[in-house]
């Protein structure tokens, strides 16, 4: 099975499966010096671990991380970094009902048609799990960013019907409430949505922003990688992503070139927009404002209600997936979606070192050159 390393110059390969004996990844490219330690990566993993609400899967797991290689007295060394969560609460037992069987919207089919073998105990592969070693290798990109004074941003922006308009937002809120809404009215109307859904076993989608500031100025490249490019492939690898907007999003059909163009001004003797339609990218580029990126996230998959379905063998059956399924992915895919958009930004970062001949020389005549 290829496609499980994401990146060119910061490299991570997830490895694992959902009721596997470990999760985890590898992390390489990463530059020596960075200050990491096994508590850094777990707050972000506390983020997205399930049984913190009711609006989770029950599923009990610690997501406990263990750093196997490439830091040394509390420094990445610039070897690779190799992590590990093991899975402690599995219950195969759930699935058993699911051996033959195609749940609706999911891997199942196509993944037996693919490899000719599948893992049915919560999808292995393509279960949400895999997102573990994703959040792992974040969490570092997220520290890399942190110390070129970069700042992501993610939360929930809407819960089915519910939807938070940007005047309404409050970030200080964004942790106070499980849902990870940056407005706790919204969030209770958020809840008592759930509820309704839950009572009669269905589920619901929603959407995630992630807003990104002190980008400096040229990040992507003009062609195959622009940035925004990057990061539409980076968040729609994202099982439960659907659709991936920057800026405006899909709303600029309806716009002009009048009112979408962002018009350059001169702000405290710098070059500046006037608005941001663009959500901070300009031929593929960043421009130096902030990065407004939204992911759309489908409804949960696994539902308790009947549904049509079909077996390996060609027969049409009914089917209820029991076991522990979140009702809403979104609240856990927030940190998903900031620790994808956070490897991408990493990697155009250090791309970016060699796109002039100045830059190069600096590094290299620079008293700091390595003797």
């Amino acid at each position: 099975m290829s496609g499980s390393t994401f990146g060119k110059l910061f490299r991570v390969t997830t490895w694992g499966e959902s009721h596997g004996l470990a999760i985890g990844a590898v992390v390489d490219g990463c530059p020596a010096g960075l200050s990491l330690c096994e508590d850094d990566i777990q707050i972000f993993f506390n983020r997205r671990k399930p049984g913190q609400s009711r609006y989770t899967t029950m599923r009990k797991e610690t997501d406990q991380v263990e750093i196997l290689s490439g830091v040394f007295e509390g420094k990445t060394t610039g070897a690779p970094i190799s992590l590990i969560v093991r899975n402690l609460d599995q219950r195969p037992k759930d699935y058993g009902n699911l051996v033959n069987t195609y749940r609706p919207g999911h891997a199942d089919f196509t993944f037996t048609e693919k490899y000719g073998i599948r893992d049915y105990r919560g999808g292995g592969r393509s279960s949400g799990r895999e997102t573990i070693g994703r959040v792992a290798a974040g969490a570092i990109a997220s520290l890399l960013l942190k110390e070129m004074g970069i700042k992501l941003t993610a939360y929930t922006k809407s819960v089915g019907p519910v939807v938070i308009s940007p005047e309404d937002y409050h970030f200080s809120q964004i942790t106070e409430n499980s849902l990870y809404m940056p407005n706790n009215e919204a969030a209770a109307k958020a809840a008592s949505y759930l509820d309704t859904l839950i009572k009669s076993l269905d589920s619901s989608g929603g959407t995630i922003e992630c807003v990104v500031t002190g980008l400096p100025v040229g990040l992507g490249e003009p062609v195959f990688d622009k940035l925004d490019a990057n990061l539409a492939k980076a968040v729609m690898s994202v099982g439960a992503v659907k659709a991936v907007e920057i800026g405006d999003g899909t709303s600029v059909v309806t716009s002009t070139g009048s009112k979408n163009n962002d018009p350059f001004c001169i702000a405290d003797g710098k070059i500046t927009k006037k608005t941001n339609h663009s959500g901070g990218i300009l031929g593929g580029m960043s421009d130096g404002s902030t990065l407004l990126l939204r992911a759309s996230v489908k409804p949960t998959s696994s539902i308790a209600q009947m549904q049509n379905t079909v077996t390996e063998s060609g027969e049409e059956v009914e089917l209820s997936i029991h076991g522990r399924h979140d009702p809403i992915i979104v609240p856990r895919a927030v940190v998903v979606v900031e620790s994808m958009t956070a490897l991408t930004l990493v990697d155009l970062l250090l791309e970016n070192m060699t796109s002039r001949l100045d830059n190069v020389k600096a590094f290299y005549t620079e008293e700091k050159n390595v003797q």
